[in-house]
Protein backbone atom coordinates (compact mmCIF):
# COMPACT_ATOMS: atom_id res chain seq x y z
CA UNK A 1 0.00 0.00 0.00
CA UNK A 2 1.77 3.16 -0.95
CA UNK A 3 2.09 6.13 1.26
CA UNK A 4 -0.08 8.56 2.67
CA UNK A 5 0.15 11.75 4.02
CA UNK A 6 -2.78 14.48 5.35
CA UNK A 7 -3.17 17.62 4.72
CA UNK A 8 -5.32 19.77 6.50
CA UNK A 9 -5.86 23.50 6.54
CA UNK A 10 -7.83 24.75 10.20
CA UNK A 11 -7.56 27.83 8.83
CA UNK A 12 -6.35 30.69 6.12
CA UNK A 13 -8.39 29.35 3.17
CA UNK A 14 -11.25 31.35 1.88
CA UNK A 15 -10.45 34.06 4.21
CA UNK A 16 -7.52 36.40 5.13
CA UNK A 17 -6.04 35.40 8.78
CA UNK A 18 -6.44 32.39 11.14
CA UNK A 19 -3.85 30.25 9.22
CA UNK A 20 -3.26 26.79 10.77
CA UNK A 21 -2.00 23.57 8.75
CA UNK A 22 -1.74 20.36 10.15
CA UNK A 23 0.67 17.67 8.30
CA UNK A 24 -0.10 14.26 9.43
CA UNK A 25 2.40 11.26 8.02
CA UNK A 26 3.12 7.62 9.11
CA UNK A 27 0.47 8.13 12.28
CA UNK A 28 2.43 11.77 13.86
CA UNK A 29 1.23 15.17 13.04
CA UNK A 30 2.87 18.31 13.03
CA UNK A 31 1.09 22.04 12.82
CA UNK A 32 2.16 25.13 10.99
CA UNK A 33 0.99 28.17 12.01
CA UNK A 34 -1.82 28.77 15.04
CA UNK A 35 -3.33 32.21 13.91
CA UNK A 36 -6.02 34.78 15.03
CA UNK A 37 -8.48 36.59 12.90
CA UNK A 38 -10.44 39.56 12.99
CA UNK A 39 -14.36 39.58 13.69
CA UNK A 40 -16.41 40.47 11.04
CA UNK A 41 -18.84 43.41 11.35
CA UNK A 42 -21.42 41.10 12.70
CA UNK A 43 -19.58 39.53 15.68
CA UNK A 44 -20.70 42.11 17.99
CA UNK A 45 -18.39 42.22 20.93
CA UNK A 46 -16.24 39.70 19.73
CA UNK A 47 -12.40 40.54 19.76
CA UNK A 48 -10.65 37.65 17.75
CA UNK A 49 -11.43 34.73 15.95
CA UNK A 50 -8.79 31.28 16.34
CA UNK A 51 -9.39 27.89 14.53
CA UNK A 52 -11.18 25.37 15.93
CA UNK A 53 -8.64 22.82 17.08
CA UNK A 54 -11.26 19.74 17.56
CA UNK A 55 -9.15 17.35 15.77
CA UNK A 56 -6.23 18.72 17.06
CA UNK A 57 -7.74 17.89 20.64
CA UNK A 58 -9.14 14.41 19.54
CA UNK A 59 -5.61 13.56 17.82
CA UNK A 60 -2.86 15.32 20.74
CA UNK A 61 -1.26 12.36 21.53
CA UNK A 62 0.13 12.02 17.96
CA UNK A 63 0.99 15.40 17.67
CA UNK A 64 4.81 16.23 17.61
CA UNK A 65 5.03 20.28 17.39
CA UNK A 66 3.96 23.46 16.62
CA UNK A 67 6.31 25.19 13.51
CA UNK A 68 5.38 28.91 13.56
CA UNK A 69 6.80 30.69 10.33
CA UNK A 70 6.62 34.13 12.12
CA UNK A 71 5.37 36.53 14.75
CA UNK A 72 2.50 38.03 12.93
CA UNK A 73 -0.88 37.64 14.91
CA UNK A 74 -2.22 36.12 11.96
CA UNK A 75 0.44 33.37 12.40
CA UNK A 76 0.18 33.16 16.29
CA UNK A 77 -2.43 35.09 18.23
CA UNK A 78 -3.91 31.82 18.70
CA UNK A 79 -1.23 30.30 20.22
CA UNK A 80 -1.91 30.64 24.11
CA UNK A 81 -5.98 30.17 23.58
CA UNK A 82 -4.73 26.75 21.84
CA UNK A 83 -1.98 25.80 23.92
CA UNK A 84 -4.42 25.59 26.68
CA UNK A 85 -6.10 23.35 24.72
CA UNK A 86 -3.23 21.15 23.19
CA UNK A 87 -0.08 21.39 24.75
CA UNK A 88 2.71 20.72 22.33
CA UNK A 89 6.16 22.04 22.05
CA UNK A 90 6.60 25.15 19.79
CA UNK A 91 9.65 25.27 16.89
CA UNK A 92 10.53 29.04 15.91
CA UNK A 93 12.92 32.01 15.43
CA UNK A 94 14.37 33.96 17.66
CA UNK A 95 12.45 37.38 17.17
CA UNK A 96 9.15 35.00 17.30
CA UNK A 97 10.15 33.26 20.19
CA UNK A 98 10.40 36.73 21.76
CA UNK A 99 6.93 37.44 20.62
CA UNK A 100 5.41 34.13 21.44
CA UNK A 101 6.99 34.37 25.11
CA UNK A 102 5.00 37.57 25.93
CA UNK A 103 1.93 36.27 24.92
CA UNK A 104 2.54 33.11 27.05
CA UNK A 105 3.25 35.25 29.87
CA UNK A 106 0.38 36.89 29.85
CA UNK A 107 -1.98 33.81 30.28
CA UNK A 108 0.19 32.29 32.82
CA UNK A 109 1.65 29.36 30.20
CA UNK A 110 5.31 30.30 30.43
CA UNK A 111 6.08 27.31 32.23
CA UNK A 112 4.02 24.66 30.88
CA UNK A 113 5.02 25.64 27.18
CA UNK A 114 8.48 24.11 25.71
CA UNK A 115 9.50 26.66 23.45
CA UNK A 116 11.88 25.89 21.03
CA UNK A 117 14.16 28.56 19.17
CA UNK A 118 16.28 27.08 15.62
CA UNK A 119 18.00 29.31 13.32
CA UNK A 120 17.38 29.53 9.83
CA UNK A 121 18.93 27.53 7.99
CA UNK A 122 19.23 24.63 10.32
CA UNK A 123 16.46 21.30 10.60
CA UNK A 124 14.90 19.80 13.42
CA UNK A 125 13.37 16.47 13.66
CA UNK A 126 10.65 15.69 15.61
CA UNK A 127 9.34 12.29 15.21
CA UNK A 128 9.15 11.22 11.67
CA UNK A 129 9.32 14.69 10.08
CA UNK A 130 12.53 16.36 9.12
CA UNK A 131 11.69 20.05 9.08
CA UNK A 132 14.22 22.41 7.79
CA UNK A 133 13.81 26.12 8.51
CA UNK A 134 14.26 28.46 5.08
CA UNK A 135 15.00 32.47 5.10
CA UNK A 136 12.65 34.10 3.55
CA UNK A 137 11.68 37.74 3.53
CA UNK A 138 8.43 39.62 5.46
CA UNK A 139 7.25 42.57 6.79
CA UNK A 140 8.61 41.37 9.71
CA UNK A 141 12.28 39.89 10.91
CA UNK A 142 13.11 36.32 11.19
CA UNK A 143 10.79 35.03 8.90
CA UNK A 144 10.81 31.58 7.43
CA UNK A 145 9.25 28.74 5.08
CA UNK A 146 9.58 25.38 5.91
CA UNK A 147 11.17 22.78 3.91
CA UNK A 148 9.04 19.43 5.52
CA UNK A 149 10.98 15.80 4.65
CA UNK A 150 9.51 12.80 4.99
CA UNK A 151 10.01 9.23 3.69
CA UNK A 152 7.90 10.39 0.73
CA UNK A 153 9.46 13.62 -0.02
CA UNK A 154 9.88 17.15 0.39
CA UNK A 155 6.78 19.49 1.18
CA UNK A 156 7.69 23.45 0.36
CA UNK A 157 5.73 25.56 2.87
CA UNK A 158 6.08 29.09 1.71
CA UNK A 159 4.61 31.12 5.06
CA UNK A 160 4.55 34.51 4.16
CA UNK A 161 6.97 36.07 1.82
CA UNK A 162 8.55 38.06 -0.97
CA UNK A 163 11.58 38.85 -2.86
CA UNK A 164 13.24 41.78 -1.52
CA UNK A 165 17.03 41.95 -2.91
CA UNK A 166 17.23 45.37 -0.63
CA UNK A 167 16.29 43.96 2.70
CA UNK A 168 16.57 46.39 5.89
CA UNK A 169 18.97 43.42 7.65
CA UNK A 170 20.80 42.85 4.57
CA UNK A 171 19.73 39.02 4.57
CA UNK A 172 17.92 38.15 1.11
CA UNK A 173 15.96 35.25 0.99
CA UNK A 174 17.45 32.49 0.37
CA UNK A 175 16.33 31.36 -3.38
CA UNK A 176 19.66 29.53 -3.85
CA UNK A 177 17.77 26.45 -1.24
CA UNK A 178 14.65 26.49 -2.38
CA UNK A 179 16.38 25.86 -6.34
CA UNK A 180 18.50 22.90 -4.17
CA UNK A 181 15.35 21.65 -3.29
CA UNK A 182 13.79 21.95 -6.47
CA UNK A 183 16.66 20.08 -8.35
CA UNK A 184 16.11 17.47 -5.91
CA UNK A 185 12.71 17.02 -6.01
CA UNK A 186 9.39 18.89 -4.28
CA UNK A 187 6.07 16.99 -3.84
CA UNK A 188 4.21 19.49 -2.98
CA UNK A 189 4.14 23.50 -2.73
CA UNK A 190 1.90 25.32 -0.61
CA UNK A 191 2.55 28.82 -1.20
CA UNK A 192 1.18 31.83 0.02
CA UNK A 193 -1.85 33.74 -1.97
CA UNK A 194 -2.54 36.91 -0.70
CA UNK A 195 -0.69 39.29 -3.41
CA UNK A 196 -1.11 37.00 -6.19
CA UNK A 197 -4.04 39.47 -8.18
CA UNK A 198 -0.74 42.12 -8.52
CA UNK A 199 0.84 42.25 -10.91
CA UNK A 200 4.87 42.42 -11.13
CA UNK A 201 7.27 42.81 -7.92
CA UNK A 202 6.48 43.67 -4.44
CA UNK A 203 8.34 47.12 -3.64
CA UNK A 204 11.96 46.70 -1.00
CA UNK A 205 11.21 48.07 2.29
CA UNK A 206 14.16 50.35 1.57
CA UNK A 207 11.95 52.62 -0.74
CA UNK A 208 9.96 53.57 2.67
CA UNK A 209 12.79 54.37 4.03
CA UNK A 210 13.98 57.11 1.44
CA UNK A 211 10.06 58.36 2.00
CA UNK A 212 11.07 59.35 5.57
CA UNK A 213 14.18 60.87 4.70
CA UNK A 214 12.21 63.05 2.73
CA UNK A 215 9.43 64.21 4.41
CA UNK A 216 11.82 64.73 7.85
CA UNK A 217 14.11 66.44 6.10
CA UNK A 218 13.58 70.83 6.98
CA UNK A 219 10.35 69.79 8.29
CA UNK A 220 9.73 72.40 11.33
CA UNK A 221 6.58 70.26 12.63
CA UNK A 222 6.46 67.41 15.60
CA UNK A 223 6.30 64.07 13.37
CA UNK A 224 4.12 61.32 14.57
CA UNK A 225 4.68 57.70 12.90
CA UNK A 226 2.08 55.02 12.87
CA UNK A 227 2.93 51.56 11.49
CA UNK A 228 2.20 48.14 12.33
CA UNK A 229 4.29 47.33 15.80
CA UNK A 230 5.35 44.21 14.13
CA UNK A 231 7.61 45.73 11.78
CA UNK A 232 10.33 46.18 13.32
CA UNK A 233 12.62 46.95 10.28
CA UNK A 234 9.80 50.23 9.15
CA UNK A 235 10.34 51.41 13.27
CA UNK A 236 14.38 51.16 12.55
CA UNK A 237 14.05 53.59 9.03
CA UNK A 238 12.08 55.94 11.57
CA UNK A 239 14.78 56.15 14.56
CA UNK A 240 17.74 56.32 11.53
CA UNK A 241 15.26 59.49 9.75
CA UNK A 242 15.30 60.70 12.98
CA UNK A 243 18.91 60.19 14.29
CA UNK A 244 20.10 61.66 11.11
CA UNK A 245 18.22 65.01 11.29
CA UNK A 246 18.69 65.37 15.26
CA UNK A 247 15.87 64.63 16.52
CA UNK A 248 14.64 62.51 19.45
CA UNK A 249 12.15 59.30 19.83
CA UNK A 250 9.55 58.19 21.94
CA UNK A 251 7.14 55.31 21.46
CA UNK A 252 3.50 55.75 22.30
CA UNK A 253 1.73 52.18 22.24
CA UNK A 254 1.89 48.80 24.41
CA UNK A 255 2.32 46.81 21.67
CA UNK A 256 4.61 48.89 20.35
CA UNK A 257 6.70 49.39 23.08
CA UNK A 258 6.99 45.57 24.10
CA UNK A 259 7.76 44.35 20.56
CA UNK A 260 10.34 47.12 20.64
CA UNK A 261 11.92 46.17 23.51
CA UNK A 262 11.90 42.18 22.58
CA UNK A 263 13.69 43.17 19.25
CA UNK A 264 16.15 45.43 20.78
CA UNK A 265 17.03 42.75 23.31
CA UNK A 266 17.66 40.08 20.57
CA UNK A 267 19.27 42.61 18.36
CA UNK A 268 17.01 42.98 15.21
CA UNK A 269 17.20 47.05 16.07
CA UNK A 270 20.11 48.96 16.62
CA UNK A 271 18.82 52.02 18.29
CA UNK A 272 21.27 54.90 17.75
CA UNK A 273 22.99 56.16 20.66
CA UNK A 274 20.60 59.14 22.97
CA UNK A 275 17.84 59.25 20.32
CA UNK A 276 15.23 56.58 21.70
CA UNK A 277 14.06 58.79 24.92
CA UNK A 278 10.74 58.39 27.29
CA UNK A 279 7.78 59.98 26.18
CA UNK A 280 7.22 61.76 29.22
CA UNK A 281 10.89 64.03 28.63
CA UNK A 282 10.31 64.35 24.71
CA UNK A 283 7.87 66.64 25.29
CA UNK A 284 10.55 69.42 26.66
CA UNK A 285 11.99 69.41 23.28
CA UNK A 286 10.81 71.97 20.72
CA UNK A 287 8.45 70.45 17.86
CA UNK A 288 10.62 70.24 15.01
CA UNK A 289 13.10 68.13 17.80
CA UNK A 290 10.41 65.67 18.40
CA UNK A 291 9.31 62.07 16.45
CA UNK A 292 6.77 60.02 18.26
CA UNK A 293 6.15 56.27 17.00
CA UNK A 294 2.78 55.17 17.39
CA UNK A 295 0.46 52.17 17.03
CA UNK A 296 -3.37 52.74 15.53
CA UNK A 297 -2.20 52.47 11.73
CA UNK A 298 -5.50 50.62 11.86
CA UNK A 299 -7.88 53.12 13.81
CA UNK A 300 -8.05 50.71 16.73
CA UNK A 301 -10.27 52.89 19.44
CA UNK A 302 -7.65 52.21 22.57
CA UNK A 303 -4.73 52.89 20.05
CA UNK A 304 -2.60 55.50 21.18
CA UNK A 305 -2.89 57.17 17.49
CA UNK A 306 -6.74 57.58 18.12
CA UNK A 307 -6.40 58.42 21.52
CA UNK A 308 -4.12 61.35 20.43
CA UNK A 309 -6.82 62.31 17.37
CA UNK A 310 -9.68 62.16 20.27
CA UNK A 311 -7.82 64.33 22.33
CA UNK A 312 -8.11 60.81 25.28
CA UNK A 313 -4.02 61.06 25.79
CA UNK A 314 -2.76 61.94 28.85
CA UNK A 315 0.51 62.81 27.15
CA UNK A 316 -0.05 63.87 23.78
CA UNK A 317 -1.54 66.95 22.46
CA UNK A 318 -1.92 66.94 18.73
CA UNK A 319 -2.70 70.36 16.72
CA UNK A 320 -1.38 72.51 13.97
CA UNK A 321 2.06 71.70 14.89
CA UNK A 322 1.83 68.16 13.99
CA UNK A 323 3.05 65.78 10.87
CA UNK A 324 0.89 62.62 11.13
CA UNK A 325 2.57 60.07 8.64
CA UNK A 326 0.44 56.77 8.48
CA UNK A 327 3.01 54.20 7.32
CA UNK A 328 0.40 51.11 6.69
CA UNK A 329 -2.06 49.85 4.33
CA UNK A 330 -6.07 49.22 5.57
CA UNK A 331 -6.54 45.67 6.51
CA UNK A 332 -9.49 44.60 4.31
CA UNK A 333 -12.91 46.19 6.88
CA UNK A 334 -10.84 48.81 8.94
CA UNK A 335 -11.21 51.56 6.29
CA UNK A 336 -13.75 53.25 8.30
CA UNK A 337 -11.98 53.29 11.69
CA UNK A 338 -8.70 54.73 10.22
CA UNK A 339 -10.70 57.54 8.44
CA UNK A 340 -12.44 58.50 11.39
CA UNK A 341 -9.30 59.15 12.87
CA UNK A 342 -7.31 60.98 9.97
CA UNK A 343 -10.32 63.20 9.63
CA UNK A 344 -10.53 64.09 13.23
CA UNK A 345 -7.02 64.47 12.79
CA UNK A 346 -7.79 67.21 9.98
CA UNK A 347 -10.00 69.01 12.42
CA UNK A 348 -7.39 69.46 14.86
CA UNK A 349 -5.13 70.97 11.97
CA UNK A 350 -2.92 68.02 11.88
CA UNK A 351 -0.67 67.70 8.81
CA UNK A 352 -1.69 63.69 7.82
CA UNK A 353 0.39 62.02 5.16
CA UNK A 354 -1.45 59.13 4.47
CA UNK A 355 -1.45 59.40 0.56
CA UNK A 356 -0.98 55.90 -1.42
CA UNK A 357 0.85 57.71 -4.56
CA UNK A 358 3.84 58.71 -1.53
CA UNK A 359 5.74 55.17 -0.59
CA UNK A 360 4.84 55.15 2.65
CA UNK A 361 4.16 51.41 3.05
CA UNK A 362 5.28 48.25 1.30
CA UNK A 363 3.49 45.08 1.14
CA UNK A 364 5.14 41.82 2.50
CA UNK A 365 3.67 39.48 0.16
CA UNK A 366 5.03 38.20 -3.27
CA UNK A 367 3.27 39.50 -6.10
CA UNK A 368 2.70 37.45 -9.06
CA UNK A 369 6.73 37.32 -10.77
CA UNK A 370 7.92 36.76 -7.31
CA UNK A 371 5.53 33.59 -6.92
CA UNK A 372 6.93 32.58 -10.14
CA UNK A 373 10.32 32.69 -9.41
CA UNK A 374 9.22 30.33 -6.92
CA UNK A 375 7.26 27.88 -8.75
CA UNK A 376 10.04 27.31 -11.44
CA UNK A 377 12.10 27.09 -8.33
CA UNK A 378 11.01 24.67 -6.67
CA UNK A 379 9.13 22.49 -9.67
CA UNK A 380 6.72 20.96 -7.44
CA UNK A 381 4.70 17.93 -8.35
CA UNK A 382 1.50 19.16 -6.63
CA UNK A 383 0.40 22.27 -5.27
CA UNK A 384 -1.82 23.89 -2.83
CA UNK A 385 -2.55 27.65 -2.93
CA UNK A 386 -2.90 28.57 0.95
CA UNK A 387 -3.75 31.90 2.95
CA UNK A 388 -6.51 33.78 1.01
CA UNK A 389 -9.93 34.52 0.25
CA UNK A 390 -11.56 32.03 -3.19
CA UNK A 391 -10.75 34.69 -5.50
CA UNK A 392 -6.95 34.84 -4.53
CA UNK A 393 -6.74 30.99 -4.14
CA UNK A 394 -8.03 30.58 -7.71
CA UNK A 395 -5.53 33.33 -8.91
CA UNK A 396 -2.88 31.52 -7.69
CA UNK A 397 -3.92 28.12 -9.14
CA UNK A 398 -4.06 30.38 -12.46
CA UNK A 399 -0.76 31.30 -12.04
CA UNK A 400 0.33 27.80 -11.43
CA UNK A 401 -1.12 26.52 -14.82
CA UNK A 402 0.77 29.47 -16.66
CA UNK A 403 3.67 27.65 -15.68
CA UNK A 404 2.96 24.73 -16.65
CA UNK A 405 1.20 22.52 -14.44
CA UNK A 406 -1.00 19.78 -14.75
CA UNK A 407 -4.30 21.29 -13.56
CA UNK A 408 -5.20 17.37 -11.89
CA UNK A 409 -2.28 18.52 -9.44
CA UNK A 410 -3.65 21.10 -8.21
CA UNK A 411 -6.02 21.33 -5.15
CA UNK A 412 -8.57 24.29 -4.27
CA UNK A 413 -9.08 23.21 -0.63
CA UNK A 414 -11.11 24.69 2.11
CA UNK A 415 -10.84 24.48 5.73
CA UNK A 416 -11.38 21.54 7.34
CA UNK A 417 -10.49 19.59 3.84
CA UNK A 418 -8.44 16.62 4.23
CA UNK A 419 -6.04 16.50 1.29
CA UNK A 420 -4.74 13.27 0.79
CA UNK A 421 -1.41 13.17 -0.93
CA UNK A 422 1.00 10.01 -2.44
CA UNK A 423 3.67 9.77 -4.25
CA UNK A 424 1.57 9.82 -7.61
CA UNK A 425 -1.76 10.94 -6.52
CA UNK A 426 -3.18 14.41 -4.68
CA UNK A 427 -7.35 14.57 -3.77
CA UNK A 428 -9.59 15.41 -1.58
CA UNK A 429 -10.84 12.98 0.77
CA UNK A 430 -14.95 12.68 0.99
CA UNK A 431 -14.68 13.23 4.98
CA UNK A 432 -13.96 16.69 6.21
CA UNK A 433 -12.35 17.12 9.76
CA UNK A 434 -13.85 19.27 12.28
CA UNK A 435 -13.05 22.50 11.77
CA UNK A 436 -14.26 26.51 12.17
CA UNK A 437 -14.33 29.75 14.15
CA UNK A 438 -14.01 29.63 17.75
CA UNK A 439 -15.06 33.40 19.25
CA UNK A 440 -13.28 34.59 22.07
CA UNK A 441 -15.37 37.46 24.14
CA UNK A 442 -13.36 38.78 26.92
CA UNK A 443 -11.85 35.90 29.07
CA UNK A 444 -14.64 34.07 27.34
CA UNK A 445 -13.41 31.10 25.00
CA UNK A 446 -15.69 29.62 22.61
CA UNK A 447 -19.15 31.04 24.81
CA UNK A 448 -20.65 33.38 22.27
CA UNK A 449 -22.16 30.89 19.26
CA UNK A 450 -24.33 31.92 16.47
CA UNK A 451 -27.31 32.05 18.81
CA UNK A 452 -25.53 35.00 20.84
CA UNK A 453 -24.29 36.79 18.19
CA UNK A 454 -28.06 36.95 16.71
CA UNK A 455 -29.30 37.72 19.27
CA UNK A 456 -26.37 41.06 19.59
CA UNK A 457 -27.21 41.59 15.80
CA UNK A 458 -31.16 42.47 16.61
CA UNK A 459 -29.87 44.32 20.30
CA UNK A 460 -27.78 46.69 17.79
CA UNK A 461 -29.98 46.88 15.24
CA UNK A 462 -33.99 47.28 16.66
CA UNK A 463 -33.07 47.24 20.42
CA UNK A 464 -34.86 45.68 23.07
CA UNK A 465 -38.50 45.56 24.96
CA UNK A 466 -39.07 44.28 27.98
CA UNK A 467 -42.99 43.40 29.29
CA UNK A 468 -43.27 43.07 33.16
CA UNK A 469 -45.95 41.31 34.13
CA UNK A 470 -47.67 40.52 38.04
CA UNK A 471 -49.38 38.17 38.58
CA UNK A 472 -51.41 36.54 41.72
CA UNK A 473 -54.39 33.90 41.91
CA UNK A 474 -54.31 33.72 38.51
CA UNK A 475 -55.17 37.08 37.52
CA UNK A 476 -52.92 40.12 36.26
CA UNK A 477 -52.93 42.46 39.00
CA UNK A 478 -51.74 45.43 37.82
CA UNK A 479 -51.15 46.95 33.80
CA UNK A 480 -48.02 45.44 32.00
CA UNK A 481 -45.16 47.48 32.69
CA UNK A 482 -43.55 48.34 29.26
CA UNK A 483 -39.01 49.07 29.25
CA UNK A 484 -37.41 49.92 26.19
CA UNK A 485 -33.74 50.12 25.28
CA UNK A 486 -32.13 50.78 21.81
CA UNK A 487 -35.78 50.83 20.23
CA UNK A 488 -37.96 54.47 20.91
CA UNK A 489 -37.92 57.14 23.37
CA UNK A 490 -40.54 56.06 25.79
CA UNK A 491 -41.95 60.13 26.49
CA UNK A 492 -42.38 60.78 22.63
CA UNK A 493 -44.12 57.89 22.29
CA UNK A 494 -46.32 57.18 24.91
CA UNK A 495 -49.38 56.13 23.01
CA UNK A 496 -47.55 53.20 21.42
CA UNK A 497 -46.60 52.71 24.96
CA UNK A 498 -50.13 52.95 26.34
CA UNK A 499 -51.02 50.23 23.14
CA UNK A 500 -48.48 47.82 24.04
CA UNK A 501 -49.72 47.11 27.49
CA UNK A 502 -53.17 46.63 25.96
CA UNK A 503 -52.04 44.27 24.07
CA UNK A 504 -49.52 42.58 26.57
CA UNK A 505 -52.47 42.48 29.13
CA UNK A 506 -55.16 40.97 26.15
CA UNK A 507 -52.74 38.38 25.28
CA UNK A 508 -51.88 37.48 29.22
CA UNK A 509 -55.28 37.21 30.29
CA UNK A 510 -56.46 34.98 27.08
CA UNK A 511 -53.52 32.71 27.99
CA UNK A 512 -54.80 32.73 31.76
CA UNK A 513 -58.73 32.23 30.44
CA UNK A 514 -57.38 29.27 28.77
CA UNK A 515 -56.28 27.79 32.22
CA UNK A 516 -52.57 28.63 31.29
CA UNK A 517 -50.79 28.77 34.90
CA UNK A 518 -47.36 27.96 33.30
CA UNK A 519 -45.14 31.15 32.90
CA UNK A 520 -43.64 29.82 29.66
CA UNK A 521 -46.75 29.32 28.16
CA UNK A 522 -47.67 32.79 28.78
CA UNK A 523 -44.48 34.74 28.18
CA UNK A 524 -44.62 32.87 24.51
CA UNK A 525 -48.01 34.34 24.18
CA UNK A 526 -46.89 37.43 24.97
CA UNK A 527 -44.11 37.63 23.37
CA UNK A 528 -45.90 36.64 20.02
CA UNK A 529 -48.45 39.36 20.14
CA UNK A 530 -46.29 41.81 20.90
CA UNK A 531 -43.98 41.32 18.31
CA UNK A 532 -46.35 41.09 15.43
CA UNK A 533 -48.00 44.17 16.73
CA UNK A 534 -44.60 46.14 16.95
CA UNK A 535 -43.63 44.49 13.57
CA UNK A 536 -47.03 45.69 11.82
CA UNK A 537 -46.86 49.10 13.34
CA UNK A 538 -42.93 49.75 13.11
CA UNK A 539 -41.94 47.18 10.78
CA UNK A 540 -39.62 46.59 13.71
CA UNK A 541 -38.39 43.43 15.15
CA UNK A 542 -37.02 43.92 18.68
CA UNK A 543 -36.06 41.51 21.40
CA UNK A 544 -39.19 40.94 23.09
CA UNK A 545 -38.62 39.76 26.80
CA UNK A 546 -41.70 38.89 28.97
CA UNK A 547 -40.72 39.26 32.25
CA UNK A 548 -43.67 37.32 35.06
CA UNK A 549 -43.71 38.00 38.40
CA UNK A 550 -46.26 35.28 40.43
CA UNK A 551 -46.82 37.30 43.92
Amino acid sequence: MAEKMKIIPLGGLNEVGKNMTVYEHGGEIIVVDCGMGFPGDDMYGVDLVIPDVTYLIKNKARIRGLFITHGHEDHIGAIPYILKQVNMPVYCTRLTAGLIKLKLEEHGLTKQTKLITVEAGEMIRVGKFYVEFIHVNHSIADSVAFAIHTSMGVIIHTGDFKIDSTPIDGDVIDLGRFGELGKEGVLALLADSTNVERPGYTMSESIVGRTFDRLFTGCKQRIIVTTFASNVHRIQQVIDAAAACGRKVAVSGRSMENIMRVATELGYMKLPKNTVVDLGKIKSLPLEQQVLVTTGSQGEEMSALYRMAFSQHRQIDVGPGDRVIISASAIPGNEKTIGRVINELFRKGVDVIYDRSDPLHVSGHACQEELKIIHALTRPKFFVPLHGEQKMLRRHMDLAMEMGMNRKNIILADIGSVIELTTKTIKLAETPAPSGSVLVDGSGVGDVGAVVLRDRKILAEDGMVVVILNIQHGQLITEPEIITRGFIYVKESEDLMRELAEVASSAAMSALGRGGRDAAEMRSSVKSAVSGYLFKHTKRSPMVIPVVNRL
